[in-house]
């Protein structure tokens, strides 16, 4: 009778330990750690490719990682490219962005009407960008992207100009996005109608 008291009151004695313990270490825990909120509808766009393309392989992978530099992001066939940048900006908070590229794409390129002031459009479906540039900003609080390009038909025929609209075309699309520590933003310059990069910083 006396062991059996002894060894329920160390088993009392280690549960009540256990559970200090573990009360401590969660008072260490950071409240991030502790109570992680859910990504955001932004976040998993850009993050879950998987369950938004079916071109992408069964298992999951990425949309893009993290270098020395900024990000790297590989699109795949139907992915909206403007969308996917726009997502992954605001996912990661991006302060603003060189951009760069290369891949295939159905493209759609503006030619700026001055007189107009609007662009005039027209659409290249099954081409490879042999280069595309651009920058990333910030306007009314959104992501605002400026990119131009160069593309190539089977013809070896080149078109180019402002890039108003892109999907991935048949491969992929590799983005290089080198990132800036100040927050830029774009505006409408009133004189010409046209959204102009400031160099100002916001912040």
């Amino acid at each position: 009778m006396m062991i059996l008291r002894k060894t329920l009151r160390a088993r009392q004695a280690l549960a009540t330990f256990a559970a200090a313990t573990a009360v401590g270490a969660a008072a260490l825990m950071p409240a991030a750690a502790a109570a992680q909120p859910a990504p955001s509808a932004e976040c998993k766009a850009a993050l879950d490719a998987r369950a938004q393309n079916p071109n992408y392989p069964r298992d999951s992978v990425p949309r893009y990682i993290k270098t020395p530099t900024g990000y790297l992001l590989v699109l795949r066939m139907g992915d909206n490219v403007f969308e996917q940048i726009e997502a992954f900006a605001i996912c990661e908070k991006v302060p603003s962005a060189s951009l760069s590229a290369i891949g295939f794409a159905n493209v759609t390129f503006g030619f700026w009407d001055a007189a107009k002031k609007q662009f005039n459009p027209r659409t290249f479906r099954n081409v490879e960008m042999a280069s595309i540039v651009g920058s990333l900003a910030w306007k009314e609080g959104k992501p605002s992207i400026h990119a131009h390009g160069v593309a190539g038909d089977s013809s070896f025929d080149t078109y180019g100009g402002h890039i108003l609209s892109m999907e991935v075309g048949t491969g992929s699309l590799e983005v290089t996005v080198v990132t800036h520590p100040r927050r830029l933003e774009r505006a409408t310059d009133p004189r010409i109608g046209a959204n102009v990069l400031g160099l100002h910083d916001t912040h």
